[in-house]
């Protein structure tokens, strides 16, 4: 009996982009993509080649515009498979890569203000270090700023009565929460301008804080119970269940942050000293000791379920194309694990809650919480303080009492 002839190897591309076929075959396979899905994405260039064809054009025609026209005729043709840009997107990449596509029309010049809040930017990435969703809000307060509370100013000409005008006027109109992020972005803008020579004085102080009634909820981890059947949840016999198994375990037992396992790389795991290397907030990096039950699970993910692939990531989606988690999907993971265990579903970051809760219990000092949590200052450690109740109750003074009437 015959063998079945593989999904790939029944495509034939004809037409303008036969030439970059074979570079196309070999993409898909460097993402990740099975036999079958490769298949799908090659009938797709087999279909955009004949359409290229009929209508005498070549790669090099492909602009934005004709994509839209090409994907249209799709869909009115009756196909419902990979018929937006995005399930062209592989095809598109691979095509751009080779400078087969027509080049983008220049740039247009931004405005002042456009060229100002792009520079900001750099300079919250590069100096301060910050992540790219922290960097994105900060730009957009200060651009809000600009355009509500200074339009048409120059910012020689600011003072700290515009400044904090534009603090109480935005805390007339949005939340507490709102504003307080609206003033850090707006301070980091301001001592920016100032750096750069760009204001006479660094008026950041000019915006006050703000305060309002803050919570007092105690910080919540969930319980040995709920950690033990998050961990049982995962089929271990699949590629995937091995993964989600070393995750968790690294979540549990370091109390690392989503972000920090989703930077976790190759590179980083030094397996003869049993340490590896976290990146955390602000460009900082720290050399931690890898436990054992870690270090086994881990090593379990990469020899049987890691995909082969070049990317250096540690934790890897499952699904092609192959690419690193991201923080949203680490959660996201943790939540699905919730899900299997029967256990009221949680994010990735109350597993962090989850250790420094472990210790505060077991009488570990809130120092030496903060080293293992890696907070920058004490003041981060002491919400944890809240969970002893019992010792807590030992320093409440007694009521005072006094005569009856």
């Amino acid at each position: 009996m015959s063998r079945p002839t593989s999904p790939v190897r029944e495509v034939r591309i004809a037409g303008p982009l036969a030439s970059f076929a074979a570079d196309f075959q070999s993409a898909l396979r460097d993402a990740g993509y099975t036999p079958l899905s490769a298949g799908t994405q090659l009938r797709l260039m087999a279909h955009l080649s004949r359409w290229l064809d009929e209508s005498h054009l070549t790669a090099a025609d492909l602009t934005a515009e004709r994509v839209e026209a090409y994907l249209r005729a799709r869909r009115a043709a009756g196909c419902t498979w990979l018929s937006s840009r995005r399930g062209l997107a592989p095809l598109l990449d691979v095509l751009a890569a080779r400078q087969a596509l027509p080049a983008g029309p220049p740039p247009a010049p931004g405005t002042p203000t456009d060229v100002l809040l792009a520079a900001f930017g750099r300079y919250l990435r590069s100096e301060r270090g910050l992540e790219a969703g922290t960097t994105a809000a900060y730009v957009a307060c200060a651009a809000r700023f600009l355009s509500r509370y200074a339009p048409g100013r120059e910012l020689e000409g600011l003072t700290a009565r515009d400044v904090t005008g534009a603090v109480l006027a935005e805390s007339a109109t949005h939340s507490v929460a709102s504003t307080r992020y609206f003033i850090g972005g707006l301070r980091a803008f301001l001592r920016f301008c100032c750096l750069e020579g760009l204001a006479e004085y660094d008026l950041s102080a000019a915006a006050l804080p703000i305060t309002g009634r803050r919570t007092s909820s105690i910080p919540r981890g969930i319980g040995p119970t709920d950690a033990r059947a998050l961990l049982h949840s995962c089929d271990r016999r699949r590629a995937v269940g091995r993964r989600d198994f070393a995750l968790l375990v690294t979540l549990l037992r370091l109390g690392l942050r989503a972000s920090e396992v989703s930077a976790l790389a190759l590179d980083d795991i030094d397996w003869r000293a049993g340490e590896f290397v976290v990146h955390g907030k602000g460009r900082r990096t720290d050399r931690l000791p890898m436990p054992a039950d870690v270090g086994e699970a881990i090593a379990d993910y990469l020899r049987r379920g890691r995909p082969t692939t070049a990317r250096r990531e540690v934790f890897l989606r499952v699904i092609a194309p192959v690419a690193p988690l991201s923080g949203d999907g680490i959660s996201s993971v943790v939540r699905r694990a919730c899900q299997r265990a029967g256990v009221p579903p949680v994010g990735a970051h109350r597993l962090r809650h989850s250790l420094a809760c472990a210790m505060v219990r077991s009488g570990v000092p809130l120092p030496e919480i903060g080293g293992v949590l890696r907070h920058r200052s004490l003041a981060s450690t002491t919400i944890y303080a809240r969970v002893d109740l019992d010792a807590l109750r030992r320093l409440a003074r007694p009521w005072p009492s006094g005569p009856t009437r």
